[in-house]
Formats: C-alpha cells, sequence, structure tokens
C-alpha cells in the first residue's frame, strides 16, 4: 500500500515526527550549514558539532528548567542500557549494601526491576501485575525500605497505558523516573527526581540518543564492574563523547527541541496533549463498542490503549484504519486490543481523524 500524503503514524516508537522538522533536515541533509557535507559526515569533536550539542543541552534545559545541580547526558543503548547503567551507578549508595527499591507498573518497570536484580537486591515495593497492570497500587500500600539506594518506577508505561498523574513522594531516598514515553510531554519538576532518562524516539526524535538527567551529588559512586561506557562520572567529565557518539540522532533531538519551543514550550505541549487525548477517551467511553481498561485516574496521555468488544473485528479494524492512513494502531503483543500512541508530533488533526474513523467502523460493524 502506497500513499501520495503524510499519514498519521500512532506507532510507539520509533514515532512520528514533525513535518517541519523533517523538511528542515532534508534540506540540510547534503549541505549543512554551508559546509558542504551533511552533519552525520563531520567530526563529533569539531567545533561545529560542539557547537550543536552545547546547543541541544541549552535547549533541553530550557524546556524542562534544569537548574546546574544536574548534568546532562547524551548517551547510546536505549533505556534497556540505563536499567543496566542505572543501579551500577547508585547501588552502591545503599546503606547496608547495593540496594533498591522499585515500583512494578508495567512490561519496563518490570524489566528495570528484573535486570537490577543482577547488581544487587532489587526490593518489590508494590506491584500491580496482579490488577494486569491496569492500576498504579494505592501509595498506602508501598513497602518502601529505609536503606534503600534509590525509588526506581516508570512515569508513563507505553504498552499497558498507565501514567502515574504526579511523580510520587518517597521521602528522602532518591527518585529514578523513566519517562521514555512522556518526557517534555507535561511539566516535570526536576528537582523531584534525583534521575529521570528516556530515549528520544518517541517525543524528541529519532531512536538512537539516551537523555540521563542526574543530580551531580550522585555521581562517582559506580560499581567497579561497571562498563566505562556506562559509568555516569565518566561520560559526564567527556561530556558524553567517550567513543563517537549518535550525530545524528543528537542533531535531531536539536531540530525537535527548536521546534518544542516555537510551539510554546512544554507548558504549551501539556495543554495540547491533554486536549488530545481528552478527545480520544471520550469517543471510546462513549461507544458500545471499544472499551479502555486502564483505571480512569491512570490513563495514559500518550498511550492510549483499546479493545474492541467484538474482537472478530480486529483485523478488520487495522486493515480499514490503516487503508485510511492511520498506522500502526496494532496493540503491543503482550497487550493485546489496540494503541495510539499520540505524542507530541501527533496533531490534533490526526486524533479527530482517528476518532471519525472509529465511529463510522462502529456504525458499520
Amino acid at each position: 500500500m502506497t500513499f501520495d500524503r503524510r499519514i498519521f503514524n500512532f506507532a510507539a516508537g520509533p514515532a512520528t515526527l514533525p513535518e517541519e522538522v523533517l523538511k528542515q533536515a532534508a534540506d540540510e541533509m547534503l549541505n549543512w550549514r554551508g559546509l558542504g557535507t551533511s552533519v552525520m559526515e563531520i567530526s563529533h569533536r569539531s567545533k561545529e558539532f560542539m557547537a550543536v550539542y552545547e546547543e541541544v543541552l541549552q535547549d533541553l534545559r530550557t524546556l524542562m528548567n534544569i537548574p546546574d545541580t544536574y548534568e546532562i547526558l547524551l548517551l547510546q543503548g536505549g533505556g534497556i542500557g540505563q536499567n543496566a547503567a542505572i543501579p551500577m551507578n547508585l547501588m552502591p549508595l545503599g546503606k547496608n549494601g547495593p540496594k533498591a527499591d522499585f515500583i512494578v507498573t508495567g512490561v519496563w518497570s518490570e524489566k528495570s526491576f528484573k535486570e537490577a536484580q543482577k547488581y544487587g537486591t532489587a526490593n518489590l515495593v508494590a506491584s500491580s501485575a496482579a490488577e494486569k497492570f491496569n492500576t498504579i497500587p494505592p501509595r498506602s500500600s508501598w513497602q518502601l525500605s529505609d536503606d534503600a539506594a534509590y525509588v526506581h518506577y516508570c512515569a508513563n508505561e507505553t504498552i499497558g497505558g498507565v501514567e502515574f498523574p504526579d511523580v510520587p513522594n518517597v521521602g528522602n531516598t532518591p527518585l529514578v523516573a523513566d519517562i521514555s514515553s512522556n518526557i517534555l510531554s507535561k511539566q516535570m519538576d526536576v528537582t523531584q527526581c534525583g534521575v529521570w532518562f528516556g530515549g528520544a524516539q518517541k517525543n524528541i526524535g529519532p531512536s538512537g540518543v539516551t537523555i540521563v538527567i542526574v543530580r551531580k551529588d550522585l555521581l562517582g559512586q559506580a560499581m567497579a564492574i561497571t562498563p566505562t561506557i556506562w559509568d555516569w562520572s565518566v561520560q559526564a567529565n567527556t561530556q558524553s563523547m567517550i567513543n563517537t557518539p549518535p550525530t545524528f540522532s543528537i542533531y535531531m533531538a536539536g531540530l525537535g527541541f527548536k521546534w518544542l519551543l516555537k510551539q510554546g514550550g512544554v507548558r504549551a505541549m501539556e495543554k495540547r496533549n491533554q486536549a488530545k487525548a481528552e478527545l480520544l477517551y471520550n469517543c471510546i467511553d462513549q461507544s458500545s463498542l471499544y472499551e479502555n481498561r486502564v483505571a480512569k485516574e491512570y490513563r495514559s496521555r500518550m498511550n492510549v490503549t483499546f479493545f474492541l468488544r467484538d474482537e472478530n473485528l480486529n483485523a478488520e479494524f487495522l486493515a480499514q484504519s490503516n487503508a485510511a492512513g492511520l498506522a500502526a494502531l496494532r496493540g503491543h503483543k503482550a497487550a493485546g486490543g489496540m494503541r495510539a500512541s499520540i505524542y507530541n508530533a501527533m496533531p490534533l488533526e490526526g486524533v479527530q481523524a482517528l476518532v471519525e474513523f472509529m465511529r463510522d467502523f462502529e456504525r458499520r460493524a
């Protein structure tokens, strides 16, 4: 199937990018800034690329209001890589040996929990597995340790469509937040966590670069077994360049940051994202064919999951939606059903088109 226009891409990641950003990258591909070459072909240590790198960091600081007490690292390996790097860098801070607490609310926080078990004691503070990851355990039920190095949670579970409405309060223990799928989608007080991390491939740019925002006092405690490339202190001291960084992904992230600033920053994007999510959830809630199974107070604004009550219609729904230019609505294999990822770059018109299609499909079903 081919199209002569841009489709509305609801993929969970790599995800849709702003058309304006793609056009600028295309225009600059062969002759970037009059150098007669692309940004991918110049040295990562050249003054031209270092200027891009510094601007990327400054724009991210502006967008998230990141204070100077935090280091920004631009790394590789994705969130999966950080599932190993985080315990290796932070677990030694445990009061009685390497230990960390985990709040498990979906597939991604569960992966983080399991990976950390290789490096020390991973304490399961709370889990919603028994509820099929359709909710977040009440704060009163959490069994927090008094000697953990940190508490880990996933702010938005991409697969199940569950999102923490606020940053949880865990006392004085440093909090680590996986924000891979909701970074820059709403305002976040950076000082509420010791570490924030996430890939760029959902709300920022293409895959390839992973952002780690770490409070400086947490650096320098890595385990002796930590590979040099995962040692945050080493990366901080070398501007994330102990090896060749993902230069094109960093450049594209920079274009994404410029686009976000032009839209009015995170405050403006939060309002836009809320409007998109409400439109889609209202369609689902008013339907007799579709249903969302996540507790309403924990519904994700980024990844809207839904099921057809008659699952015999799934294949036809996907075929027709794809033909209509509404792509990648199949849910993750671990969850089934459907999923519409409506990140920053998804325009309101895309959600409106999806809602119109869903209502029309229901009338014809």
